[in-house]
């Protein structure tokens, strides 16, 4: 917005100067007046042919009005004495105006105006020209980084949780920045860099601006993204630029955050090389560690895809140390999690750690999601505090998408759904070391007709073949309970995901995973680098045509047994599937307390919440338990 205001009074400046120069130019003839030599005035004069005159106060400057009304003006080349006289004589009326007393200073200043103007102009540009940073017009080969002071950083590491490792790496950063002589005294040198790996929304961004919180020292920011432009050369320059303003404040840090925008690997990728920002990785480079190194600037810098980088960036002396930030635990999802829900006001059932152990796999940016998501459910109902079951409702909203009520599906389409899910969440249940199953909706959420959600128990970093054969039996769950029930011909495509995802983890187990006893462990797999991203433009065959059949006939069996596998648990337990199918036309959304009924051949209780009549206004009519026949 500044900008844009600094843009728009330039141009006025431009134009007001540009008005008034051409008005100082101009010739300045009186409206409607004609203007005569001064020997034809006079003769006019004595030819009575001249009613009246206004000599102006310099008495050469003449304006006068002719015995037929029509006006003019002339210009007396000198004082004429013996004008006055012939005026008299022809009965001429004369005015004239009195002399003027001085030079007026508002006479000075239309003068000088133009000229002001344009010194004031020239000014101007030149000092936008020299300003630092990006508040100069031309400045367009300045750094772009924002530098915050000591007392403008407010994050500490308090603020950050989750990652005990990666603030025990940075923390010594943080001590050599603050007692550099502990460390010089046996002769440590102070890191050149730091760089921050790890998934997206793991916290990065936010460790970075605790370093600076910490340290009490100049903090610069940028984006890799700020110093690429359309010229080649402004990047090298602003990166020039960058460190010397951070050597002006050393010791400081300066954070590049999403570095590999800059920084990919040069080379052959699919379409050429990029002058501009090879220029200016290579700029980067030789600032990092040149012949003229940056003492006391640290450069941080923050990424999500590491193998895309420069080797010559990661080489130490560069970036001395790579520090993993990774997705957290459940220790440390709790940890997150009390430091977001200090900001919203809880009520007593609320336990941090449930809510983590009901978690897997959240990112420290998920978790202050469904901390929000959480307060915005209990804001809808008026509640004055964030129950456990909002939370739930936020967990729920973020793995398995929002509700779609509005969707409308026919009783048939509710019927086959109610099936498929009651067969991923039957046969979940009974493969060995399977995930828990925890809820079963037919209610539309995000692109699924229906969801059957599995909570693990605990995290888990590595599965054995048995857990992954159960991982493909529940896959094709859903698809197994349509052909039992429906026939084959009524089978839909709503199990495409399923056989997707089921062909994938079938593939890995033979090519990458090593578990097929058929082909042993021997990584199959083809290079699948993309050439986008600087790498070779050829693809490398790792395999033979005769291995590449044999690979797909053992996949076909893997998949073969655990469809047949399937098929054999969903015919052993039908009455179960009839029974989960019902409720769930009944309820719409079962959880364990009900899944676990049905598998022990108990009747289920009604979810918790549940009233007569139903959340839902357009509650279906339960079905009879039966064979196929009672789905019409």
């Amino acid at each position: 917005m500044n900008d844009l205001v600094k843009n728009l009074m330039l141009w006025v400046v431009v134009a007001v100067v540009l008005m008034v120069v051409f008005q100082s130019f101009s010739p300045k003839t009186a409206g409607g007046s004609d203007e005569i030599i001064y020997s034809q005035f006079m003769t006019d004069v004595r030819n009575d042919r001249i009613k009246a005159v206004d000599i102006a106060s310099d008495e050469r400057s003449i304006k006068f009005t002719r015995t037929d009304g029509s006006k003019g003006i002339t210009t007396a080349p000198r004082r004429d004495e013996r004008m006055v006289d012939d005026l008299m004589n022809h009965r001429v009326e004369i005015k004239q105006a009195p002399p003027e007393s001085g030079i007026t200073i508002w006479g000075l200043l239309i003068n000088f105006l133009p000229v002001l103007l344009i010194i004031g102009f020239w000014f101007f540009m030149m000092r936008q020209m020299q300003q630092g940073g990006s508040k100069g017009a031309m400045s367009f080969g300045r750094s772009r980084a924002k530098l915050l002071n000591e007392d403008q950083t407010k994050v500490t590491f308090a603020d950050v949780a989750g990652c005990d490792e990666a603030k025990e790496e940075v923390s010594e950063l943080v001590e050599f920045l603050r007692d550099p002589t502990k460390f010089q005294r046996l002769g440590g040198k102070i890191p050149r860099g730091v760089l921050m790996v790890g998934p997206p929304g793991t916290g990065k961004t936010l460790l970075a601006k605790a370093i600076a919180g910490e340290a009490k020292v100049p903090f610069f920011s940028i984006s890799g993204s700020d110093f690429v432009e359309m010229f080649v050369g402004v990047g090298a320059s602003r990166v020039r630029d960058m460190f010397e303003q951070g050597k002006k404040h050393a010791p400081c840090i300066i954070f590049i955050d999403e570095i590999d925008a800059v920084g990919r690997h040069r080379g052959a990728g699919l379409g050429g090389g990029h002058d501009e920002r090879e220029q200016t990785l290579n700029q980067l480079l030789v600032e990092m560690d040149g012949f003229e190194g940056g003492e006391g600037v640290i450069v941080v810098a923050a990424t999500n895809r590491p193998d895309v980088l420069d080797p010559a960036l990661l080489r130490p002396g560069r970036f001395d140390r790579q520090v993993v930030v990774g997705l957290p635990d459940v220790k440390g999802r709790e940890q997150i999690l009390r430091v977001h829900m200090r900001k919203v006001p809880l009520a007593d059932n609320v336990e941090p750690m449930i809510v983590a152990r009901g978690t897997p796999g959240f990112s420290g940016a998920d978790l202050a999601n469904l901390v929000n998501e959480a307060a915005l459910f209990a804001a809808r109902e008026n509640a004055k505090e964030v129950r456990m079951d909002h939370f739930d409702k936020a967990r729920d909203k973020i793995m398995m998408g929002a509700e779609r009520r509005s969707m409308a599906m026919s009783e048939d389409e509710k019927t086959l759904t109610a099936y498929h899910e009651a067969g991923h969440a039957i046969v979940g249940r009974l493969v060995p070391e399977h995930d828990p199953v925890y809820k079963v909706t037919i209610i539309p959420r995000g692109r699924a007709l229906g969801v059957t959600m599995y909570l693990p128990e605990g995290d888990k970093y590595s599965y054995n073949r048995t857990a992954i054969e159960s991982q493909l039996c529940s896959l094709y769950g859903g698809r197994v309970a349509e052909e039992l029930i429906f026939g084959e011909d009524k089978v839909t495509t709503g199990a495409s995901n399923d056989i997707e995802r089921a062909t994938k983890m079938a593939r890995n187990m033979v090519t990458k995973w090593g578990l097929s006893d058929e082909l042993g462990p021997i990584a199959y797999g083809e290079e699948d680098d993309e050439v986008f991203l600087g790498r070779s433009v050829t693809q490398h065959k790792s395999v033979s045509d005769d291995t590449a059949r044999r690979i797909d006939e053992v996949v076909r069996g893997i998949l073969d047994k655990a469809y047949g596998r399937t098929t054999k648990i969903l015919t052993d337990n039908l009455d179960k599937l009839h029974a989960m199918a019902k409720l769930l036309l009944e309820y719409e959304t079962i959880d364990v307390p009900q899944i676990d009924a049905i598998m022990d051949g108990r009747d289920p209780p009604p979810p918790m919440g549940w009233t007569e009549g139903g959340p839902a206004t357009d509650k279906p009519k339960p079905i009879t338990i039966g064979g196929p026949a009672a789905q019409t």
